[in-house]
């Protein structure tokens, strides 16, 4: 398999655990010039823009470590694209989580950054 299926795979943990947790799925690897977002959910009046990272080991690292500062600003400003595409959810308060599976282990961080 290739990274983007196995990515994709991921993804769609993360968003069974998302819904298991209540919160609704709006969107998925919404994306734009500037980059993408893997998932954009809502719990309630709040909108969570989730980034989803996989490692197979620890050999490179932990999951979350690979959301860089650059990797935190393009998600940023392509959740400002999003909001300003979708002007109903424009009251809704933001966050910015983080979806970390080591092997199938899954380690869920709201409000990550």
């Amino acid at each position: 398999m290739n990274k983007r299926t196995v990515g994709a795979g991921y993804e769609e943990k993360a968003c069974a655990y998302l819904k298991a947790q209540g919160m609704e799925i709006l969107e998925r690897n919404f994306r734009n010039r500037v980059g993408e977002i893997d998932i954009v959910a809502r719990e309630g009046e709040t909108l969570a823009f989730v980034e989803v990272k996989y490692r197979r080991g620890k050999g490179l690292g932990l999951p979350e470590e690979a959301v860089t500062a650059k990797k935190k600003g393009t998600i940023r400003r392509v959740s400002l694209y999003y909001l300003m595409k979708h002007p109903d959810l424009a009251n809704c308060s933001i966050r910015y989580d983080v979806a970390a599976f080591l092997g199938d282990e899954l380690t869920y961080y709201r409000n990550a950054f």
